[in-house]
């Protein structure tokens, strides 16, 4: 492995991080008042604390959301390829559909796919 154009690329990328960082510095606006600090919301003035505690069933959805999303994500290349790897290709991916549907069943069963 060329050491040599590895240590080059890791100083490029914090010399242009650094670079990036020092303009923003310099060129960009100073204002500092009461309103930037507060939270901000539509534009709609927050009443009382920002820090209200949220359902943990909006986190476990979308958590379920992007877990399903990016498996479905997985079955694009194995479509492409299916042709190529025949059976093993086809049990692999009923292996992988089980395991999803079965996760999809323990969550429904939880309740977590409930909107309360």
């Amino acid at each position: 492995m060329n050491f040599t154009l590895l240590i080059t690329v890791v100083l490029t990328a914090i010399t242009l991080v650094a670079g990036a960082y020092v303009v923003a510095k310099l060129l960009g606006p100073r204002s500092y008042n009461k309103v930037k600090g507060e939270p901000f919301e539509c534009g709609i003035p927050t009443r009382g604390s920002s820090w209200i505690p949220i359902t943990v069933g909006y986190y476990l959805f979308a958590i379920l959301f992007l877990m399903f999303d990016v498996e479905t994500i997985f079955l694009y290349p194995w479509a492409v390829v299916v042709k190529e790897f025949g059976a093993m290709a086809l049990l692999s991916i009923g292996f992988f559909l089980l395991v999803l549907v079965l996760g999809l069943a323990y969550a429904w069963r939880k309740g977590a796919l409930e909107w309360k």
